[in-house]
């Protein structure tokens, strides 16, 4: 018997439950149970996840638990998982990635982000977000928002904003991809490190766990999250940090492009790399380092001090 950790969030259910699917369709003879464990950020519905005391609040209940011998395995969004990670613990498996893009989910039909009218209320509790959005939009107002996707959109058919934005991976796996009024280009947004993957955490010792979810393991997903990884820790930044990276494939090599901007928009630092696989995470290091002697060092730090 196998017990996995999860957030009680629909989507944290719906994504602990296709690895649980997983496991039973490899294994049939595997008896899988979830254990809901409520963290940080399910007991705090006030707080911002822009504070800067909000790393990690989504993992580590789930992990004290992992080490604890509670659970087997934690399925966690690979978003959400800090760059450092307790030395008990491993990501064994890195499932194939979602759609890494964001949305903006409106009360309008969009076309173009130029659809959204002048001043339009925009909530995301994201700072890479608000600070993306800006760059293209300046005169858009950007609010917090806390709560599960249902939550969220519930805000938004009451009329609180104009427009909310949200990961295209967490509406798909909700099979909620028609609530979807634009999905903003990698182009245009650059998205979180990680976003739209998953994270199968076990004890370190753990080889029986181990043996059940390896093979869960996509190459590619692996390879490009761990240099947006690395990305995150050369650059020094968390999840409320507002900085963004996207790793992938393309024509044999991983391109790796990321970004630090300032809260309000007024300035974004930006530039891209290609590697070869092997180089990835190395690639995604000097990257980091480019974009903070590029200015994004200055822009991280007055964010800092703002917080």
């Amino acid at each position: 018997m196998l017990t996995i950790g999860s957030r009680g969030s629909q989507l944290a259910l719906a994504q602990s439950r296709w690895v649980k699917q997983q496991i039973i369709g490899r294994y049939p003879q595997t008896r899988v149970e979830i254990r809901v464990i409520r963290t940080s950020a399910d007991r705090d519905q006030k707080t911002s996840i822009r504070s800067g005391s909000a790393t990690g609040v989504f993992v580590k209940e789930i992990e004290d638990a992992l080490m604890a011998g509670e659970i087997d395995l934690a399925v966690h969004s690979m978003k959400d998982v800090p760059t450092r990670i307790p030395d008990e613990l491993h990501i064994e498996a890195i499932p194939p990635r979602e759609d890494p893009r964001d949305a903006l989910i409106s009360s309008v039909p969009l076309a173009d982000l130029r659809d959204l009218p002048q001043h339009a209320v925009i909530g995301t509790g994201s700072v890479r977000r608000q600070a993306q959005l800006l760059a293209l939009r300046p005169d858009l107002r950007v609010r917090d928002i806390r709560g599960n996707v249902d939550t969220r959109i519930g805000k938004l058919q009451s009329g609180e904003y104009s427009a909310i934005v949200l990961a295209c991976a967490g509406l798909n796996r909700l099979g909620l991809q028609d609530k979807i009024s634009l999905p903003l280009e990698i182009t245009s947004m650059l998205p979180a490190p990680g976003q739209g993957a998953l994270a199968l955490e076990i004890r370190k010792d753990d080889k029986a766990t181990a043996s059940f979810i390896s093979d869960l393991n996509h190459w590619e997903t692996a390879v490009a999250v761990r240099a947006e990884r690395e990305f995150l820790r050369a650059i020094g930044g968390g999840c409320n940090s507002p900085i963004a990276v996207h790793a992938c494939p393309v024509d044999g090599m991983i391109r790796i492009e990321g970004l630090a901007a300032a809260p309000d928009g007024s300035r974004t630092v930006r530039a891209a790399v290609s590697a070869v696989r092997e180089a990835a995470e190395s690639s995604a290091g000097a990257l980091a380092e480019k974009i903070l002697q590029s200015g994004g060092r200055e822009i991280l730090d007055a964010h800092r001090q703002s917080q």
